[in-house]
């Protein structure tokens, strides 16, 4: 995992079979265009979370590709079933190679 790259997700632990949840997500990462100029002139280069996904229990509920004009530190607010107890697998690929995850379980009250 590249330093200083940290994702946190909010999700409820518990949800009502068939509710609607808010899901929130961040993940901290400087995310470099690769459009700007060091002091020396020459490119930094692109280093961007170039997409974010979320599963519940196997199944997508969303799948985002990010671009280069993508601001530092990516959010994202969602809303999601939860049809049943299980997982919510969170899921950040880098340009670099680089997979960060998170998982959140959810118990059906």
């Amino acid at each position: 995992m590249a330093s200083g790259v940290k994702p946190r997700v909010k999700a409820p632990k518990t949800a009502a079979a068939g509710e609607t949840v808010t899901i929130k997500t961040l993940i901290s990462h400087k995310m470099e265009s690769g459009q700007r100029k060091n002091k020396d002139g020459s490119p930094i280069p692109r280093s961007i979370i170039n997409r974010f996904t979320c599963e519940f229990n196997g199944q997508s509920v969303i799948d985002v590709k990010m671009e280069p004009a993508i601001s530092t530190n990516p959010y994202f607010e969602f809303e999601a079933v939860v049809p049943e107890a299980g997982e919510f697998k969170f899921t950040w690929y880098d340009d670099d190679g680089s997979v960060y995850e998170d998982a959140k379980s959810v118990a059906i009250a």
